[in-house]
């Protein structure tokens, strides 16, 4: 790695701390000082679990050139069907597993439509987001679906010394793991390749159909993984899961530095995209907002979002 690009990493990383820091500082001061409290962050701790997982795989999606849209409704089915075979008396363990496995087979069917027919992912995805959602509705008929085994139970709600929720730690793991790979290993090397331009990958002798199968897969696992979480910790499945997730790994991507044109970002800005994300909607809420102003500003942000990566694609292709 160049000075000029270690320096223009570390440029932004500062850039997006100075964000958080001003979000922090605003809506402490619009809370009456009510943001930062032990209870407070403990809210925001256990939101943070849902996001990571799912900025997880859409971050490394997006540095390979591709988006998803389906986390949300894709991972919401498969945590019912891992509730429902939990309420049926299926091992825990099992139960988890084919959960995630659902999760995957949307993945599977995403990329075999972007990778075969040649598809954008952003309409198959959201196609896809509509079919989950309609098999999510099917399943359980709107109703919801009770989770009472103790080892989902503590995954998703149990904490640790009484303070640190255990799904966080897991979420955080698998944050550091991914974060290492890419910067690491020669999947991660193929990743940033893809993404920046895949003929020259090919060229390279990487396969990018691979590369994009493997990763949509990988997002559709992973949000299974954070629907059975949020089911243990809520203690019930239902169709509203995390479907309403469906932008949330998305918008703390680009804020972290994630472009939507590929190539670029990472799992540490992509942390502090996720805090910016929490902090900001837990913000609003203690601000004394209605819901309403809160689809409103989070909207907002998403825009946000988009027009800082839009500028910065600009300016990179300028040069």
């Amino acid at each position: 790695m160049t000075k000029t690009k270690t320096k223009r990493i570390s440029t932004k990383m500062i850039v997006l701390l100075v964000i958080l820091a001003v979000i922090i500082v605003v809506f402490e001061i619009l809370s009456a000082g009510n943001l930062i409290t032990p209870n407070n962050l403990r809210n925001i701790l256990e939101s943070t679990t849902t996001v990571t997982l799912l900025t997880i795989g859409s971050a490394l999606l997006m540095i390979s050139g591709q988006i998803d849209l389906s986390l949300g409704a894709s991972g919401t089915f498969g945590a019912l069907v891992a509730a429902t075979m939990l309420a049926n008396g299926m091992f825990w363990l099992i139960a988890l597993i084919v959960g995630i496995a659902f999760g995957a087979l949307f993945g599977l069917a995403n990329a075999a439509l972007v990778s075969e027919l040649k598809l954008p992912s952003f309409i198959v995805t959201l196609a896809m987001a509509s079919i989950a959602n309609g098999l999510s509705a099917m399943m359980c008929s709107g109703a919801q679906i009770t989770v009472k085994d103790p080892v989902i139970l503590t995954l998703g709600g149990g904490r640790i010394f009484d303070y640190l929720p255990i799904a966080l730690v897991i979420s955080l793991l698998l944050l550091l793991v991914y974060g290492i790979m890419l910067k690491k290993t020669e999947s991660g090397r193929k990743i940033y390749l893809v993404g920046a331009n895949k003929e020259a990958a090919r060229l390279c002798g990487i396969n990018p159909k691979r590369v994009t199968y493997l990763l949509f897969i990988n997002a559709g696992a992973l949000a299974a993984l954070c629907g059975i979480l949020v089911g243990g910790k809520l203690k019930y499945v239902n169709t509203m899961c995390i479907s309403g997730q469906q932008f949330s790994g998305i918008t703390a991507s680009i804020l972290g530095g994630i472009s939507m044109g590929g190539g670029t970002g990472g799992m540490g800005g992509a942390l502090i995209g996720i805090l910016i994300l929490n902090f900001f909607k837990n913000g609003l809420t203690l601000a004394g907002l209605s819901s309403y102003w809160q689809d409103i500003f989070g909207g907002l942000l998403f825009i946000f979002a988009l027009l800082a990566d839009f500028l910065v694609l600009a300016r990179r292709n300028s040069k």
